[in-house]
């Protein structure tokens, strides 16, 4: 949902999804983590005690999200989060000894709230990029003071076209000549836009149409307004092999248009929490907990062996 252009081919597209651990609590969404799995118990007093201050005190890691987006973010039948971010963040709640408490906000918001410390992280499909970490417009100049992120899946942009469809979509120059929609605001969105800068040279050109949520592009991809929706691995997938889409949709390319890792995002001087919240879902990974998210949400193709600090392109 939330990356960044250029294209690159990653790893074969392949997974599903199902599941989330949350309890509603007063002032929010409170989840609780189970069976997350770590892998040294003796780690977890040291790294409890590198918490901030503050986040210590309160025993809360306050998140936001855009929970609209599944398999990765998104509410359950009882309005409660759940999907890949929640049932991680949860495990690394559970090791650091805090409640997780999910606030439901618009993407285009999370970076500027964890800027302005109304929470303390984001987990919503964000995708880690230089440009994000500079805090750069697209002219280049400094538009906000940057974030850092601690990165923790690696997805890519798939064509999600309607079942049955007789084109061709191999390469991102085969969408010139047609209609591809997008959620707004994502960097899928910025891919389009590039694309539709570079589709002239073909003497074809690219139309983008964009809207508020990726159920609104996938309805343009279902009506044959739109030849493709482009989206993420994870929520390519979920949109062509869950029960209530099966055969409605389908992934158009085996490879990846783009790649790069989801991020846990963090304010630029929030080192010590941001340190503290990458060893600890190292521990996560090294436990196991990690790996069986994934595969309960079939996006086991997205693993790291272990979380890095900054290093999207």
């Amino acid at each position: 949902m939330h990356r960044n252009p250029g294209p690159a081919q990653g790893p074969s597209v392949h997974a599903l999804p199902l599941r989330a651990a949350a309890v509603l609590g007063t002032g929010g969404l409170l989840l609780t983590g189970c069976g997350s799995g770590t892998a040294d118990p003796g780690a977890q007093a040291d790294l409890r005690a590198s918490l901030p201050k503050a986040v210590r005190a309160a025993g809360v890691l306050r998140i936001g999200s855009y929970l609209h987006y599944p398999p990765v973010d998104f509410r359950d039948t009882d309005g409660k989060p759940a999907g890949l971010d929640p049932e991680i963040a949860a495990a690394v709640g559970d090791y650091l000894g805090l409640r997780v408490e999910f606030t439901d906000l618009p993407f285009e918001q999370l970076i500027p709230a964890v800027q302005a410390k109304k929470i303390d992280l984001a987990m919503s499909a964000v995708i880690d990029t230089k440009q994000r970490q500079l805090g750069a417009a697209d002219d280049g100049h400094q538009a906000d003071p940057g974030v850092d992120f601690v990165d923790y899946f690696t997805t890519g942009t798939s064509m999600v076209v309607k079942a049955g469809s007789q084109l061709t979509l191999t390469t991102v120059d085969d969408l010139c000549g047609h209609t591809v929609a997008v959620q707004r605001g994502t960097l899928q969105d910025d891919f389009a836009t590039r694309q539709h800068d570079a589709c002239p040279r073909t003497g074809r050109q690219l139309k983008v149409d964009r809207f508020d949520t990726d159920d609104q592009a996938l309805a343009e991809v279902a009506s044959g307004a739109a030849v493709a929706d482009l989206n993420d691995y994870p929520v390519a997938q979920y949109n062509t092999t869950t029960p209530a889409r099966t055969g409605r949709f389908e992934v158009a390319n085996t490879h990846f248009l783009q790649s790069g890792p989801y991020g846990i995002t963090v304010a630029k001087d929030d080192t010590e929490l941001r340190d503290v919240v990458s060893k600890a879902l190292d521990q996560v990974i090294l436990g196991g907990g990690y790996d069986k998210i994934l595969a309960k949400w079939n996006v086991t193709t997205g693993a790291v062996a272990s979380t890095v600090v900054n290093g999207g392109l």
